[in-house]
């Protein structure tokens, strides 16, 4: 995960290659939706006629609980979470992302992981999604409008989330700083950084455990605070906020719920960009 966020070195830093030459995605269009993945332990291909048995079996997922729909608000809250964390890996990582048509309003195919002899609303686009997803819909535009910024001399929010991470000074850490946990049961990383260009420092915590963990947090200078632009354990719309509108968090460390990315930045010398 760690190789991944900053383009893959790992694979491609023998090849002299840049990270813009790597496609970041969870999702596509073989196998299931950003919303199966977190629905279905199960693939649920009956309706493809061929008694269950196209489509591959091991598709890496979670129902969180529950196979396939449920009314139970805290499965339904958690499967929501995922998919931030999904989507917020997916547009702060290095490389090209790409999102899959329709993960942003939850489409489902009801499990079904090889849809592509329907011409049914099983692979249809449903815009009434749009209304129902609405927090969802909401919270990816946001990453997305920022993933996209351009540099533009006069614009006041001019550093895009690429820019942020490829050209910061970067540091890998644990819930505490400067010990980062590479072990094969870590359940937890974070990763800071500065861009002195802009004047900015961001920490970006995953905790993918089920109790919630305390991060320690850098030690702010020239008397600024930490500001929390995204928190997938909040109802929108605090679970991001437009850049500017970011609150300063106050203390050390940063309470992480379990199965959240948090993302933290601050400006240095009174500049919010």
């Amino acid at each position: 995960m760690a190789d991944r966020m900053v383009g893959s070195p790992e694979i491609y830093s023998h090849k002299q290659r840049e990270a813009e030459q790597s496609v970041n995605f969870v999702t596509c269009h073989d196998g299931f939706t950003l919303n199966d993945l977190v629905s279905y332990n199960e693939k649920h291909n009956e309706a493809n006629g061929e008694g269950n048995r196209d489509g591959a079996s091991d598709n890496r997922s979670w129902n969180c609980g529950v196979e396939g729909p449920t009314d139970d608000p805290a499965i339904e809250k958690l499967r929501e979470q995922q998919i931030k964390n999904y989507l917020t890996i997916t547009l702060m990582s290095l490389g090209i992302p790409m999102i899959l048509m329709g993960d942003e309003v939850r489409h489902t195919q009801r499990g079904n992981n090889n849809a592509y002899c329907h011409d049914n609303e099983i692979s249809w686009f449903d815009w009434s999604l749009i209304a129902k997803h609405a927090g969802m819909h909401r919270f990816v535009s946001l990453l997305c409008a920022r993933r996209g910024i351009r540099s533009v001399e006069h614009e006041s929010e001019r550093v895009s989330l690429s820019d942020l991470l490829q050209g910061a000074t970067k540091a890998w850490h644990g819930i505490k700083l400067d010990q980062p946990d590479w072990s094969d049961g870590s359940l937890s990383v974070a990763l800071g950084g500065e861009l002195r260009s802009e004047g900015l420092h961001f920490h970006f915590m995953l905790n993918a455990y089920w109790e919630p963990l305390e991060f320690e947090l850098p030690t702010p200078s020239h008397g600024e605070e930490w500001r929390r632009w995204i928190d997938t354990s909040l109802e929108a719309p605090d679970d991001i906020v437009p850049w500017q509108a970011a609150q300063t968090i106050p203390g050390k460390t940063y309470r992480v719920e379990p199965h959240t990315v948090v993302m933290l930045f601050m400006p240095s010398q009174g500049d919010a960009r």
